[in-house]
């Protein structure tokens, strides 16, 4: 399952993996994001706050999942990893080489600082 949400005052969305996550995560993510995206042509940034990746419950979920980036990337400035676990370095440093948003890692308990410089347009 994924949380998601919107915050259109900071312009912002935060997504939260509880357990592994399937095709309609994306999919409702996308139902919530898109139409703030259609009005105001970008999101200042998404902020991904997981303790551990959860993995995925299909194959198709994974390809949904990289589907989802691939639609959204260049309509997202910033993109928070707000996580303990090793995939948070790992996607501060390859996920900048696919993704034109700028890409940062925080600890898990930096939640807020995460939230303000993903909404920082500095």
């Amino acid at each position: 399952m994924l949380n998601v949400t919107l915050n259109s005052a900071l312009g912002i969305a935060v997504l939260e993996p509880v357990g592994e996550l399937s095709v309609g995560d994306f999919n409702a993510a996308a139902e919530l994001i898109d139409p703030y995206v259609d009005a105001n042509k970008k999101l200042k940034g998404v902020v991904i706050h997981a303790e551990g990746f959860p993995g995925w419950d299909s194959f198709a979920a994974l390809i949904e999942h990289l589907s989802f980036v691939k639609e959204h990337h260049r309509k997202i400035r910033r993109v928070a990893f707000v996580t303990d676990s090793a995939l948070g370095e790992f996607g501060e440093k390859v996920a900048g080489h696919f993704v034109s948003a700028e890409v940062k890692h925080f600890s898990y308990s930096d939640f807020d600082n995460a939230k303000s410089w993903a909404a920082s347009t500095q």
